[in-house]
């Protein structure tokens, strides 16, 4: 196979003897989600696989203990995303109120270090895109986001916090995104909203779903 074609195949690994991985080659964009979510649907259709979970450029398949070949099938993976299929949802549209700085955002001067930015241009960057919710995971109502600013990338840090509270709004790496619930983080906290991304007592229990999307407005901006 020619290398650079190589290059943009998808790759499909097993995860233990149950399930597989399924990576779209390229960069992490919309219109790659967007078939991700296509072939989730193929892929449920399917009398081998018993469920399908999207993720960020992935969509991780289950099988029956009775799964056989599976080469057979991978091809068919591959030849179904070379289709090039999407699918697109008609969501909803999420305005968040962030307090940038001061406590509830401790590392926005590690950022603007970083980036050479001010914080309150790291404020308006990062309030000018709409984000597409891409995959839910990580913990529960927790949303992938794409759809950032590139210049405001920040690697993740070098010691994880051991506890941000729920309504972080944080940066690692070319990703944004906002903690459902309180827990350890190695991001990079800019900032906080009181909005609830995830409560067990609701119907349905998760806020957003892929296909949603998030605007970020600013409350405050603290020193």
């Amino acid at each position: 196979m020619d290398p650079a074609r190589q290059l943009q195949a998808p790759q499909i690994s097993w995860l233990g003897t149950h399930a597989v991985l399924f990576e779209a080659p390229g960069e992490i964009t919309l219109e790659n989600q967007q078939r991700i979510w296509a072939l989730a649907d193929y892929a449920s259709g399917l009398a081998a696989i018993r469920g399908v979970v999207p993720g960020m450029n992935n969509l991780m398949m289950v099988f029956g203990p009775q799964m056989s070949g599976g080469e057979q099938l991978f091809d068919r993976l591959r030849q179904q995303w070379q289709r090039g299929e999407s699918k697109t949802f008609s969501g909803q549209v999420i305005e968040l109120d962030v307090t940038y700085g001061g406590e509830p955002g401790p590392h926005i001067c590690d950022v603007a270090e970083h980036t050479g930015m001010t914080i309150q241009e790291i404020v308006q960057r990062h309030t000018e895109p709409l984000y597409p919710v891409y995959a839910l995971g990580s913990h529960p109502g927790y949303c992938y986001l794409g759809n950032m600013d590139p210049q405001l990338a920040t690697p993740r840090r070098a010691s994880p916090v051991q506890s941000i509270p729920g309504g972080s709004v944080s940066i690692g790496g070319v990703q944004t995104g906002v903690s459902a619930s309180p827990g350890p983080s190695g991001w990079n906290t800019i900032g906080r909203t009181d909005f609830v991304f995830f409560d067990a007592h609701a119907t349905p229990p998760v806020r957003l779903q892929p296909g949603d999307s998030i605007r970020f407005r600013v409350s405050r901006v603290l020193a």
